[in-house]
């Protein structure tokens, strides 16, 4: 009697997905049992990289100074492989360290509550990428023969950040207004003063602009906070939509990330960059539209589809802005 041929088990779409959100780090993971280095990966969310790496791009184009050469393309890698992968990722591995009792009631499945790796791997990987992330930094400024380590004070700066962030005494995620900006601070101003100071020089008028920016940021990292409502709650962490109920923190949250924006347009304005002002300003409207087709409607549901909407534009008006700052010469 022959046997019937055996069908190959496929993964569904929906699994492949999950699977990929997994390694990324997004809402909506697989639960499935994944290999050390895949879960390694999880915990370092790679697809919060890609802001700080899009970062270094905005400053170094409010450089004015950045030219398309082969050793450039090499040296500003390097800046996106130090504020992505290495510090970006440290600061994930530290946060998910640090929430582990909270994730534990918000996402079980993540690696650290799950048992899925164990803590003395997790602090060797925060060891690797924080000292990974200062010696590329190292590296840089001796590239580029600063005088005055600029990158690898930035390095050791960012890192302090993102561990009095997460870690107590301090956790200053456990206060909404301050925990918030710092995190749209360090997705913003940190990374852009990272690449400025690799082609250009560092100098005030960008540091508090991008530092006005941040604050657009702050919006963006409150939307974050909508999926840990319960968690937070139950913590005690004062996270803006703990304060001040859902649909006001999304109000809050759609202001400050279209109020700062414009500001930024005004200022653009004011220095006679009226092309990149207008550009900038449009780039506002899909936003907007974003806000009120998905956010300001079901913000618990559909944050994942409002940032995946909205801050294509928003990413791309931070360039708009570093390229008017650039041909400004402000830089």
């Amino acid at each position: 009697m022959s046997e019937l041929p055996v069908e190959p088990i496929e993964d569904k779409p929906e699994d492949k997905s999950a699977k990929t959100r997994q390694i990324l780090g997004m809402k909506g993971a697989s639960t499935e049992a994944a290999s050390i280095w895949k879960i390694r990966l999880q915990l370092m969310k790679p697809i919060t990289w890609i802001p700080l790496m899009w970062g270094v791009v905005c400053g170094a184009a409010s450089s004015g100074e950045y030219t398309w050469t082969i050793e450039n393309v090499l040296k500003a890698a390097l800046c996106m492989l130090m504020s992505g992968p290495l510090l970006t990722g440290y600061t994930q591995v530290v946060n998910e360290w640090y929430d582990r009792e909270i994730d534990a009631v918000n996402e079980p499945y993540r690696p650290i509550p799950s048992g899925a790796i164990s803590g003395s791997q997790v602090v060797v990987q925060i060891f690797v990428l924080l000292f990974g992330g200062i010696g590329v930094a190292y590296i840089l400024d001796r590239a580029v023969n600063h005088e005055v380590p600029v990158l690898t004070f930035l390095a050791i700066g960012g890192a302090f950040v993102a561990y009095i962030y997460s870690a107590p005494p301090l956790k200053l995620k456990q206060n909404g207004w301050l925990g918030t900006y710092a995190l749209g601070a360090s997705y913003i101003a940190l990374p852009w003063w990272a690449g400025h100071a690799l082609f250009g020089t560092l100098n005030w008028t960008i540091v508090i602009m991008t530092l006005f920016y941040s604050l657009a940021g702050l919006g963006i990292a409150i939307v974050n906070d909508f999926k840990s409502v319960e968690g937070d709650k139950q913590f005690g962490l004062k996270s803006l939509p703990v304060m001040f109920g859902i649909d006001k923190s999304a109000w809050i949250c759609v202001l400050m990330i279209d109020i700062f924006q414009a500001g930024i347009g005004v200022y653009l304005i004011t220095i006679h960059q009226n092309l990149y002002a207008a550009i900038l300003l449009l780039l506002i409207i899909p936003q907007i539209t974003f806000q009120d087709m998905y956010f300001l409607r079901n913000p618990l549901e559909n944050d994942v589809k409002y940032q995946a909407s909205a801050q294509p534009f928003l990413v791309l008006g931070m360039l708009v802005a570093g390229l008017a700052f650039g041909h400004a010469t402000i830089g």
